[in-house]
């Protein structure tokens, strides 16, 4: 699977670079976006702006990936997908899934999870 990424401070972007996420795809997303330089200390941010199939195992690759993160104390969101495919996505996803229509929102979204992780482990 071709992809970028991009590493910030909290954040790593992850943008596979297919136009479809199927079953010919779905275990090597899961692999490469869970396995990502520098990720066991950040958030997750999946460009899917090039997508525009997915199947269903596709489908389960994208909440895995999503289960993933939040299972290991961070945090992920989802933007640029087109209407379509969020349509999909929100049917199969859990209430409160991560999706923003940009970038910007999807860095707000996981910053501030980040955020609220950092005072409830003050709190405690």
């Amino acid at each position: 699977m071709k992809f970028k990424i991009d590493t910030k401070e909290k954040i790593v972007v992850f943008c596979p670079e297919e136009n479809a996420l199927d079953a010919n795809l779905a275990a090597s997303f899961v692999e490469t976006a869970t396995t990502l330089p520098g990720l066991d200390t950040r958030n997750l941010i999946l460009d899917l702006h090039l997508l525009t199939k997915i199947d269903d195992a596709g489908l389960e690759a994208i909440l895995a990936v999503y289960t993933f993160m939040y299972d290991n104390n961070r945090s992920c969101a989802v933007t640029g997908l087109n209407s379509d495919l969020t349509a999909l996505i929100k049917a199969a996803a859990p209430e409160n899934f991560n999706f923003a229509p940009t970038m910007a929102e999807a860095i707000d979204l996981v910053m501030m999870e980040e955020l609220e992780r950092e005072l409830l482990d003050g709190m405690e």
